[in-house]
């Protein structure tokens, strides 16, 4: 316990986000168990996309069984590689596709939520302008050997911006999106916030028409429900021309695409993920990861999930050499089991640790205690196959916090007395070693 060397910040996040059951934003490796073999699986993905190549992954499981906690934090690991991330979750007003914009709010989530290490939080868009914008500058300077106040440097550096935008491959909009950059850098150099916000505007899909965006740009498109997946293949080109390893997206809730009633509209959003996995499966998009995450049901139904669109599930289905129970981490799906009683066993050791940490007392809960309230938790569920993480979690900083919080009250009246069993040292002795195994 007095080993544990968590920041305060830290393990406030950790004890706030898991007593309300979401997953935190930082501090993960705290807290993290099991899953090596899919990390690693993710982790040789970002070094090929560091390489110019592309990704993408469907990360299924059952409610609770941690789909959003591997997201998260491979969106760390990510940051931490200096790869751009980008998060959203998709919802009815957030789609690939949509009528109502709902494509374009996907966009605009994306980009709110645009993060790296020094910007984590979101909100990295203009940093990375800025960023930019004074590395080519410094560069001109040098190379042309004129001060930051000489007349031609402004046209000097314009001239760079579309050079690097005419490298990214002659990508569909690629002329637009370098005007709307030399727009921001135009900006910069007059002091002219009105446009480098108009620029930021652009970037981030808020224009609503052309006619807007020819006027204060001089550019006749804009980011709208049909085009914005191509800014995403712009952006993630970009972000490896900048000096980034690439862009990573990171899209939850997969199974609100499943719940779509029309299925006219389903099948046009299963039609866009079919070509996100075409493009990164066959070299159309560079430096781009995109990790799904959805339920076994939104895949799998061969009624309404994407097993339901042939080309999807002809792409996406098992081969015929895989077997039952093992996960193929290479292939396109990555299906989370739910976490192994030891391993949850091991999440609350570390749990109950935390806990004692921020509110600066000595952890007494036994192993026993601990095997004890997994027991309980079994037995009230009814079956092994209901009990996940995230239900366990809730319940266990709920304990702790009563336990803390009223001195009075002991484990036992909580959760209940022990039934005593001939071979409890026997079992005592086993848990030991196993937890030994893991430095614990």
């Amino acid at each position: 316990m007095n080993a544990l060397k968590i920041p305060k910040r830290m393990t406030t996040a950790l004890v706030n986000s898991l007593t309300a059951g979401v997953v935190p934003r930082i501090g993960l490796e705290h807290i993290a168990v099991g899953r090596r073999p899919e990390v690693e699986a993710i982790l040789r993905d970002m070094e090929n996309i560091a390489e110019g190549g592309a990704a993408f992954k469907l990360i299924t499981g059952k409610f609770g069984s941690g789909k959003s906690f591997l997201l998260q934090i491979i969106r760390n690991y990510a940051m931490d590689r200096d790869f751009v991330v980008a998060d959203a979750d998709l919802s009815p007003e957030r789609r690939l596709v949509g009528t109502k914009g709902q494509g374009l709010a996907t966009y605009r989530e994306l980009m709110s939520h645009l993060s790296t290490k020094t910007r984590p939080d979101g909100g990295a868009l203009e940093i990375m302008l800025q960023k930019w914008i004074m590395t080519l500058q410094q560069a001109v300077m040098q190379e042309k050997g004129c001060g930051p106040g000489a007349p031609e440097l402004g046209s000097f550096v314009e001239q760079r911006i579309y050079t690097v935008a005419s490298g990214m491959r002659g990508l569909v909009h690629g002329f637009d999106f370098a005007k709307v950059l030399a727009s921001y850098w135009n900006g910069h150099l007059l002091a002219d916030d009105g446009l480098k916000q108009d620029a930021l505007r652009w970037l981030r899909g808020e224009f609503p028409t052309r006619t807007d965006a020819r006027k204060a740009l001089g550019v006749g498109v804009i980011i709208d429900d049909d085009n914005w997946y191509d800014y995403m293949k712009l952006w993630a080109e970009f972000t490896g021309a900048i000096g980034y390893k690439g862009l990573l997206l990171f899209i939850d809730e997969g199974v609100n695409l499943y719940k779509i009633t029309n299925s006219i509209s389903r099948q046009s959003n299963y039609e866009k993920l079919l070509t996100m996995f075409n493009d990164t499966m066959q070299g159309k998009a560079e430096r781009l990861g995109i990790f799904i995450g959805g339920t076994p049901q939104f895949v799998e139904d061969p009624r309404r999930g994407l097993f339901s669109y042939e080309a999807l599930r002809s792409r996406l289905v098992a081969g015929r050499y895989a077997e039952s129970g093992r996960n193929n981490f290479t292939g396109p799906i990555i299906a989370l089991d739910m976490l192994s009683h030891e391993e949850i066993l091991i999440l609350l050791q570390k749990l109950r640790d935390i806990h004692a940490l921020h509110y600066g007392y000595e952890a007494s809960l036994t192993q026993e205690q601990l095997v004890h309230f997994m027991e309980e938790a079994v037995n009230r569920l009814g079956a092994d196959e209901l009990l996940t993480a995230r239900e366990v979690v809730r319940d266990f900083m709920d304990l702790l916090h009563t336990l803390h919080q009223h001195p009075d009250v002991t484990f036992e009246k909580l959760v209940g007395e022990q039934t005593p069993r001939p071979a409890a040292q026997e079992n005592e002795n086993e848990l030991d070693g196993f937890l030994a195994e893991f430095d614990l």
